[in-house]
């Protein structure tokens, strides 16, 4: 029966953790400010992140490229609209990171 609860809990954190680290980069984003120009399956000012990660499906080097892209800025590769640049106050090195990889897998 112990082992039976344990393996149950254990099993319990495993598949609740995808939800606790979406949860958290999701919370990051927002602090950053992602999410005022940015949403998961539709455009605002900026594109999807679905269209992001469609976009860079399978390029080795997205993640190093999109990091530059988020902390230099850009504009027009998705239209006219600039976006400005985040520094590393708003969000840090490895959760930018963390971050990009989540929206890739979008």
């Amino acid at each position: 029966m112990r082992k039976s609860l344990l393996a149950l809990g254990l099993a319990t954190a495993v598949f609740a953790a995808p939800s606790f680290a979406q949860a958290n980069i999701e919370a990051t984003m927002t602090k950053a400010l992602c999410l005022t120009c940015h949403a998961k399956d539709k455009k605002l000012v900026g594109p999807s992140y679905k269209d992001v990660a469609a976009k860079y499906k399978g390029k080795a080097d997205a993640v190093a490229m999109l990091s530059a892209k988020v902390r230099k800025g850009g504009q027009g590769v998705w239209g006219p609209v600039p976006m400005p640049p985040t520094g590393a106050d708003k969000i840090s090195d490895a959760d930018l990171k963390a971050a990009i990889e989540w929206v890739l897998k979008q």
